[in-house]
């Protein structure tokens, strides 16, 4: 039988919020072992606080936007290269670049790390996980620091209201509240809405909780936020 593609965005805030969390991984990679007897998995990895980092300080430089997205390009394909090492993956093949080679890779792997694949603007990492989920026309799941969507940023706002559903045009309408930046921290960037709300891609967003992961491959109840309809 032909395995399932699943499209999994892992938040670099998730793989090295400041230290690595291995921990945390562990529990990823058993999760994800587990289940690859049924599905495929593609993993994008983010560029959490090394990217962030990166941008910082070219943005003091006054060097271009251009060049801070190719530097959160570089730490997406370094933390991509590290979490294959974390599985144990042969060194020898790296990770893919392109679509081509992630679709070459595929045939062979059931599980894949990539980073930001070629540069576009105004995308992060959330964006390539949304156009590989359009390709494989499958669902999507954000990984990230926070239980799943609020109305504001749970960690800042106490008063922060968890939202467990909403649609593609609502949400939309949410993340394009504010502009692009590089290196921004919301759940989903604003062309990652846009690619899930034109092709009607389910997408979850989850937090740390891998039980909560399970239970999405599983087709159980879950704790997150299920953006549809």
């Amino acid at each position: 039988m032909k395995k399932e593609v699943i499209v999994l965005s892992l938040g670099g805030s998730l793989i090295i919020p400041q230290e690595i969390d291995t921990r945390f991984l562990r529990e990823f990679k058993r999760v994800i072992l587990k289940n690859s007897k049924r599905y495929k998995f593609i993993v994008v990895c983010g560029g959490g606080s090394i990217a962030r980092k990166y941008i910082h300080a070219l943005r003091e430089a006054e060097l271009s936007e251009k060049l801070q997205n190719f530097s959160g390009i570089s730490a997406t394909r370094m933390n991509a290269r590290f979490m294959a090492y974390f599985f144990g993956k042969n060194p020898e093949y790296g990770i893919p670049h392109t679509k081509k080679t992630l679709k070459k890779y595929l045939k062979k792997e059931d599980i894949i790390f990539i980073g930001a694949l070629e540069y576009k603007p105004e995308q992060t990492s959330d964006s390539t996980s949304a156009e590989i989920a359009k390709i494989f026309k499958t669902i999507f799941i954000n990984l990230t620091n926070v239980s799943g969507l609020h109305d504001k940023n749970p960690k800042e706002h106490k008063d922060a209201k968890f939202i467990p559903r909403i649609s593609w045009g609502d949400f939309d309408i949410m993340v394009n509240k504010n502009k692009f930046s590089p290196g921004q921290n919301f759940v989903l960037d604003q062309t990652a809405s846009k690619i899930i709300m034109k092709n009607r891609i389910p997408t979850y967003i989850l937090g740390r909780d891998m039980d909560q992961l399970e239970n999405v491959l599983n087709k159980k109840n879950f704790k997150g936020t299920l953006i549809k309809g």
